[in-house]
């Protein structure tokens, strides 16, 4: 069964403790854009599948939150000031591993799970 409800307008996510982010609804359009990323990844000189399928994965995810990170509270530059949000600073956020991880699962998770019912 798929559940349908997926929310239509931009929203607050609670990412790590006193950090949030306001992002796009995540649909086919972000999926599709995302993944094109993911596939044109630079995997030349790699030969263990395992790096690559991570590397495929973090391209993933970082192009994920640069397409539907819209605005974040509790984020700052190196100086200590509030950094806004722009495609340098998205991956920025996207290197810090903890806040990779609790994007995929906080976002990204859900709709892997709908795919995920769809297969079974």
């Amino acid at each position: 069964m798929i559940r349908l409800g997926l929310k239509a307008e931009p929203y607050w996510l609670e990412l790590l403790p006193g950090v949030r982010l306001k992002v796009r609804p995540f649909g086919t359009a972000l999926f599709f854009a995302a993944q094109s990323a993911m596939v044109r990844v630079d995997t030349e000189g790699e030969t263990a599948s395992e790096v690559i399928d991570a590397l495929r994965g973090v391209a993933f995810i970082k192009a994920l939150a640069r397409l539907s990170i819209i605005e974040w509270e509790g984020i700052a530059d190196d100086k200590g000031a509030p950094a806004p949000v722009t495609a340098e600073a998205v991956e920025a956020l996207m290197e810090i591993w903890q806040a990779a991880a609790a994007f995929e699962r906080i976002y990204a998770r859900p709709i892997a799970e709908i795919e995920a019912e769809k297969n079974a």
